[in-house]
């Protein structure tokens, strides 16, 4: 299968409103799938966002975020397609609680 074929194994959410631009998430995806908007937010910051397919659910764009709350990683499981898997039955979930 090509990497064109590929499911994503991950959601990736970027709260526009906590990141504050510091590209340290887009320089450790390993799929390359995170970039700088070409607009500001409302704060002033051009903030990271989700190219919209590729992530593999890695979790180190999160781990390497100094936002709490910047990022959100969700993990695709084997269900039906667009479903996520709650805590309680084993989805990795990385929250910056």
């Amino acid at each position: 299968m090509t990497d064109a074929g590929k499911r994503d194994r991950g959601l990736l959410r970027v709260d526009q409103d906590e990141c504050k631009g510091c590209g340290l998430c887009i320089e450790a995806c390993p799929p390359h799938v995170i970039q700088m908007m070409e607009r500001l937010n409302h704060y002033g910051y051009r903030t990271a966002v989700y190219a919209g397919a590729g992530c593999t659910g890695c979790g180190i764009c999160f781990m390497v975020c100094p936002e709490p709350g910047a990022i959100t990683v969700l993990r695709l499981t084997n269900r039906p397609a667009g479903r996520f898997d709650s805590e309680a039955e084993g989805a990795k979930r990385c929250a910056g609680n």
